[in-house]
């Protein structure tokens, strides 16, 4: 469905008299009220992982598009409802005629390591292409293991290589065909790494301190590294508080 408060529910065996929680997909626009648990959520979380590594708090981030960047016929703003109360959610906007970009991917911390994200990102898929894109893009910090692994367990395709330390990546970039033809990672790549260059460019303190980060991590004995890498997150492959900026 690609209306607004158009209503898709992933369990149609859900009648008025299961126990089951009632769940269902609406997509609503980005100032709904029952969207601000799923901004104020994100807010929180980049901050607490970030700070001010970015040179700005996280409103900033969150303030940066304008409601229409997220509502149709330009984009998307979904939320899982359970029981009425959203507990999962998601956007996206268009990054060009063939392209959507995924943003605000979201668990609320009580519901996390469900599975929600991933049926979020799913979901969002699934809205892309019912209004005819063919791809899909998405950026995630080096401070949300999480969210890397759960796209890359989604089959999108990374836009870095995977053998660098995420602190040397920097931004994480990915892609995912949305059609049976193959993904031009070439095209796409070239432009995240010409958009990730200026961004570098105008945050030279983020630029700065992931260079400190990986000058460490590479001083840093191999068991430590490995230690830290397999440190529990926040939250799980499958449900990211934060997975997309």
């Amino acid at each position: 469905m690609t209306l607004l408060e158009g209503r898709h529910q992933p369990d149609a065996d859900a009648s008025a008299g299961s126990t089951q929680p009632r769940e269902e997909f609406v997509y609503v626009a980005p100032d709904d009220a029952r969207a601000r648990p799923l901004l104020t959520d994100l807010e929180r979380e980049y901050d607490a992982r970030y700070g001010d590594i970015f040179g700005e708090p996280a409103s900033v981030e969150l303030s940066r598009y304008p409601a229409e960047e997220f509502s149709a016929p330009r984009g998307a703003f979904v939320l899982l409802l359970r029981d009425g109360v959203a507990v999962a959610g998601g956007a996206f906007k268009t990054l060009d005629e063939h392209t959507t970009e995924l943003k605000r991917i979201w668990t609320a911390a009580e519901h996390r390591r469900e599975g929600l994200a991933r049926r979020v990102v799913f979901e969002l898929e699934e809205e892309s292409r019912r209004r005819g894109f063919t791809r899909s893009y998405l950026t995630t910090g080096p401070r949300q293991p999480e969210a890397v692994r759960l796209y890359l367990s989604a089959h999108w395709t990374p836009l870095f290589d995977t053998t660098e330390p995420p602190e040397r990546v920097g931004i994480h970039g990915f892609a995912k065909s949305l059609t049976d033809e193959p993904l031009n990672v070439e095209e796409v790549r070239a432009r995240h790494d010409a958009e990730q260059a200026e961004f570098r460019a105008h945050t030279p303190e983020f630029a700065a301190r992931l260079a400190a980060e990986a000058a460490e991590t590479a001083a840093a004995p191999a068991e430590a590294v490995a230690a830290a890498h397999q440190a529990t997150p926040l939250a799980s492959a499958t449900d990211s508080p934060g997975a997309s900026s």
